[in-house]
């Protein structure tokens, strides 16, 4: 699957670019003269493409481990999916699709899942570059999810080709340079669905996880629309663009608050329950922040 992010990344580059020169052209229509990194900002895109890049490295790993259980899982279940037959590419594309849903949105609501997720909504730029700051441990926390698809009778060649497909699809999202598409706003992810996934505002927090298709949240409740201009990053941002910082740092500071637990329930709810638990209230979850914000909205309505 690599390979095929290989070839893929002069088309990025252009793309980048492109997106860049457009976003400066309408800056200078709107009067905003001397920004010539309209748009990007130099650490930021750096960082990002570096994360891309080591992303690349470590996912031959997740890809090699994925091969491999699958094709044990394959010898063990009475089903296959023939990968010559013309509709075994459309149907594996639709069930990684919902794997990655629930993958990703367990990767926002499980605290070690989320150490693996982070650095990609850790940049506060909104651009194509930030697509490719991709994690360099999910390719390991998120396995389980698509070697899950072998025991239905996928093939390893069929699931990496769509996982492929899928993020490919994922890279032209994140701009802000295409507000709506109108009515595929209701089936596909779109930049304006993924800008709200990439907002700090409590009201887009844990929300628009699909990777194609957006239909994923509106079944299972998790969908929210773009209405309020977005806040892009973290509830709390991170102040740096070292790599390994970027990479580890939440896992960093996950580990440490399980050592200093005082119980053995407080350690698991520090690994296993939501990013911001805290038994005592000093941080708050996703649903406690919404949930406040709605309290905030609905006594000054009153």
């Amino acid at each position: 699957m690599q390979t095929i992010f290989l070839f893929a990344a002069p088309a990025f580059i252009l793309a980048m670019v492109l997106e860049w020169l457009w976003m400066r052209r309408e800056a200078r229509r709107a009067g905003e003269r001397g920004v010539p990194w309209v748009g990007y900002e130099r650490k930021d895109s750096t960082t990002s493409i570096g994360m891309g890049v080591g992303s690349l490295v470590v996912g031959v790993v997740g890809d090699l481990a994925l091969v491999a259980v699958v094709a044990l899982l394959n010898r063990v279940t009475p089903l296959q999916v023939p990968s010559t037959a013309w509709w075994a590419l459309p149907l594996t594309v639709l069930a990684v699709d919902f794997a990655f849903y629930w993958s990703h949105r367990l990767h926002h609501e499980v605290r070690f899942m989320w150490a693996a997720h982070v650095n990609h909504h850790s940049s506060t730029h909104y651009n194509l570059s930030t697509a490719l700051r991709q994690s360099w441990t999910e390719h390991l926390t998120g396995l389980p999810f698509y070697v899950a698809l072998g025991l239905l009778g996928f093939g390893a060649d069929l699931i990496l080709a769509s996982f492929a497909i899928n993020l490919l699809y994922q890279f032209w999202v994140h701009t802000e340079l295409l507000r709506t598409l109108g009515p595929l706003e209701w089936v596909f992810n779109t930049p304006a669905h993924h800008r709200v996934h990439h907002g700090s505002n409590p009201e887009y927090l844990d929300r628009n996880y699909g990777g194609i298709l957006i239909v994923w949240d509106r079944l299972f409740g998790t969908f929210e629309p773009e209405r309020a201009p977005v806040n892009y990053g973290l509830v709390k941002n991170l102040q740096s663009h070292n790599l390994f910082t970027v990479a580890f740092h939440e896992w960093r500071t996950m580990i440490g608050e399980v050592r200093r637990a005082r119980s053995r329930r407080e350690a698991l709810g520090r690994i296993f329950g939501r990013p911001g638990y805290d038994p005592e209230g000093r941080t708050q979850t996703a649903p406690q922040i919404r949930a406040q914000a709605e309290a905030a909205r609905a006594q000054q309505g009153g």
